[in-house]
């Protein structure tokens, strides 16, 4: 088969241009090097669908970020979600603070943000009592929210796949050869076959949206010439009895390595603190370090004094992706274009924060690309259905829908993760879905299994069962989150 457009990396921004793109008559990929959707920077990061106000104006990062900011609302109810508009503040302690939360301000003017105002210290502590005292002021952004980022990457993923797009798991690409006489003829684009690990894949145009491995994937097809250079970020997660510390999501007056520390609610109860911003050389340096979590549990204390450092129930790191020219200058902004050089072939690299956000407005600005890119209008996919139901979480419902439930699929009566109360039904339907679990990893995203004070402690024995038994695999071949990660080397006896 010939695709008209294969997509390089299933993180949420591949996800939402393969979404965007199942709207019309085509044949569409997704080649994902890992064994699931989100498993890179899509996993590990704040979860903050920003307002706009950071970005310079008359830039991608922009108009991108109010865009996808305004979208995110309705397509949480089409793809089912969580979403929750709660506001974000960006927190001053000083007169020079305010002096820079004001331009602040006035760059959202221009960026076009809406429900964006300066507000004094005692509104402040009004809507956030937890604030240090030091506080004096803050910009109020109340058009911004929170998203679990992988819950909605897979779900923009899904609705994809339930749409015609295929996605390539563990399909790492080692080579890309363009040939510009056969193939393309309606664009004069050519063909471009994709050499990965298992077998070629032949498409009219390639959209580059591998995240941190951008750069490479762009050298490999003699495209444009810039770096990826990676950000490490650290983040403390507290336990959900934590939730009345911040209901907005609290910023500090930022400096020029990024946001800075924040502390946030999540949409499933949490407070999460960090990121830290360690620049290095290692695309997959995900661990976390002593030092860096006192960092943060330092820095965060400035926004939030005497956060209980024993309600911590995990850390973690991500990886930004910077971008920088082959000069070394830095790009500071996102690049989402036709390689001049290499015709039907689209970078969309140096998608750092706010990337999430403007995630589904980049869907919609890559597809106008590919279109001009055909010479030809799209045709509308006459079979595209743009909603899709999630897993129903049998802990946020009540009991007559339990018992519901447990009469329909006798599995939602046995609690498998009793810290998150989830089902062995709800494990079972991750699974099972159209983009389902593979790994334990995997479920966890998708069901919160594993997620509670306990971190999957009592709860993995079992889940490794479901996993063998549904999969059909013995359980040595279980994995944790891909590659040489299983969970068992035999048996004891």
């Amino acid at each position: 088969m010939i695709y008209d457009v294969a997509i390089i990396g299933g993180g949420i921004v591949g996800a939402c241009i393969a979404r965007e793109l199942s709207k019309y008559k085509g044949q569409f990929c997704i080649i994902e090097k890992a064994d699931d959707v989100a498993c890179g920077t899509s996993k590990a990061n704040s979860g903050i669908v920003h307002a706009g106000f950071d970005a310079k104006p008359d830039t991608l990062m922009a108009k991108l970020n109010v865009e996808g900011a305004a979208m995110y609302p309705e397509l949480a109810k089409a793809l089912h979600f969580d979403y929750k508009n709660n506001g974000s503040l960006v927190i001053a302690f000083t007169d020079d603070d305010m002096e820079h939360v004001q331009k602040l301000y006035e760059r959202g003017q221009a960026n076009g943000v809406p429900a964006l105002r300066v507000i004094d210290g005692e509104e402040l502590h009004k809507l956030e009592p937890s604030v240090s005292e030091e506080a004096c002021g803050a910009l109020l952004a109340e058009s911004a929210g929170i998203v679990s980022p992988y819950m909605a990457t897979w779900a923009f993923a899904e609705n994809a796949v339930m749409n015609g797009v295929k996605l390539f798991r563990e399909t790492e690409v080692h080579g890309i050869e363009k040939n510009e006489v056969s193939g393309g003829a309606e664009s004069g684009a050519g063909l471009f076959t994709i050499h990965t690990g298992k077998s070629d894949i032949q498409a009219k145009c390639v959209v580059n949206a591998a995240g941190l491995y951008a750069d490479k994937i762009s050298a490999m097809v003699g495209a444009r010439d810039f770096v990826i250079k990676p950000r490490r970020g650290e983040y403390y997660l507290l336990d959900n009895k934590c939730a009345s510390l911040a209901s907005h999501t609290l910023f500090q007056t930022p400096d020029k390595m990024g946001k800075g520390v924040l502390v946030t609610p999540t949409v499933d109860g949490n407070i999460l603190s960090g990121p830290t911003a360690a620049d290095g050389d290692d695309k997959s340096a995900t661990e976390t370090t002593a030092a860096g979590q006192d960092e943060v549990f330092r820095k965060s204390g400035k926004t939030i004094p005497d956060i209980p450092r024993r309600n911590i129930i995990n850390s973690f790191a991500g990886v930004r992706a910077l971008a920088y020219n082959a000069d070394g200058t830095p790009v500071n902004d996102f690049i989402i274009e036709e390689d001049a050089k290499v015709r039907g072939f689209v970078n969309v690299g140096g998608i750092c924060s706010p990337g999430l956000t403007a995630a589904p407005a980049i869907g919609v600005y890559v597809a106008d690309i590919i279109e001009k890119i055909r010479g030809k209008s799209w045709d509308k996919n006459p079979d595209f259905v743009g909603v899709r139901k999630g897993i129903e979480s049998f802990k946020d419902t009540d009991d007559q829908r339990r018992a519901q439930l447990i009469e329909e699929n006798p599995l939602y009566g046995r609690i498998i993760c009793r810290c998150e109360m989830i089902t062995e039904g709800e494990i079972v339907a991750a699974i099972k879905s159209p983009v389902g679990a593979v790994d334990l990893d995997g479920v966890k995203r998708r069901t919160r299994a594993g997620m509670g004070r306990c971190q999957s402690g009592f709860c993995s024995p079992r889940v490794t069962e479901i996993l063998s038994r549904e999969l059909g695999i013995p359980m040595t071949d279980v994995r944790k989150n891909g590659g040489c990660s299983y969970i068992l080397t035999g048996k004891t006896r």
